[in-house]
This record gives structure tokens, C-alpha cells and sequence, in this order.
């Protein structure tokens, strides 16, 4: 009987560690994003319009099809958000020559210019955000939110 008790404990203090572990996750997620996406303002993009751009910056052309999954967001917003950042000059489509199905959104040089001056300020900045830990903890850090995640997408088992 003594061993069930302990058990329910357990399963009690594990339960309650994974709620407030979520609620820190939350918070903390919360308040970096917030600094990130102050920092993609300064700049006059939405933190949608910025991310797309810092893939391509990054990556190079890349399917339109494919920016989605890379960067969270539905095809709707990729459609608006691509639109935006092709009326300001900064990325072109470019059909694909070999399916017609495929179109590619590609950095053009006024925009690569422009985002190569605007990134290492920003890169700055998420650094600010993420002083609080040490190099070794973030290493940590980045080890066990990618085992959580995984976790968490195959089921939590």
C-alpha cells in the first residue's frame, strides 16, 4: 500500500512539473518573441514579412509551397505576406522551369543588400534576449527543447 501512495505522488509531482514547466515555457517564449518582433519593426516588416525574409537570406530561392513549414505559417499568409515583400522590391517568384506547379520565391539583390545590412542588428538583438543564460546552458537549453518537441510530436511518448 505504502508503494501505491508513493506512486500517486509521483505521478502528482510529475504532473505538476510538467504544468509549470509549460507556463515557464510559455512566459519565456512569450517575452523573447516580444523583444524579436519589437526588433523586425524597427526595421518595417511584420515578424511574418521578417521571417520569410531571413529564409531566404539564408537558404536562397526556396518553393513557395515549402516557406510554410519552414517558417509556421498557413499558405494564405505566405500568399499576403509574399505579395508585401515583392511590392517593396525585396524578393521576386520565379516559376520553376521544370514543373509548372512549383513556383520559387528568390531574394533579389536590393533586398539581400538591404537584409544584410538590417541582420547582424537583429542578430544582436535576440542575443540581448538570450543573456540570461550561459553558453553551456543554452547548449543544454537547445538539447532538451529539441527532445521535448519531438517528444511532444510523436505523441509525448
Amino acid at each position: 500500500m505504502p508503494m501505491e501512495g508513493k506512486s500517486e505522488q509521483n505521478l502528482s509531482s510529475n504532473r505538476e512539473l510538467s504544468l509549470k514547466l509549460f507556463v515557464v515555457l510559455s512566459k519565456a517564449y512569450k517575452v523573447v518573441m516580444d523583444r524579436a518582433i519589437k526588433d523586425m519593426k524597427k526595421y518595417g516588416l511584420s515578424a511574418s514579412e521578417f521571417m520569410i525574409m531571413e529564409l531566404l537570406y539564408h537558404k536562397g530561392r526556396f518553393p513557395l509551397q515549402q516557406i510554410g513549414g519552414k517558417v509556421l505559417m498557413t499558405s494564405g499568409s505566405i500568399t499576403y505576406n509574399i505579395d508585401k515583400l515583392e511590392a517593396k522590391g525585396y524578393l521576386k517568384r520565379v516559376p520553376c522551369p521544370n514543373d509548372r506547379r512549383v513556383t520559387y520565391a528568390e531574394i533579389t539583390p536590393d533586398g539581400e543588400n538591404w537584409f544584410g545590412t538590417i541582420f547582424p542588428g537583429h542578430a544582436e538583438a535576440i542575443e540581448a534576449a538570450m543573456q540570461g543564460l550561459t553558453v553551456g546552458n543554452k547548449k543544454l537549453a537547445i538539447e532538451l527543447l529539441k527532445q521535448l518537441g519531438l517528444s511532444a510530436q510523436n505523441g509525448g511518448s
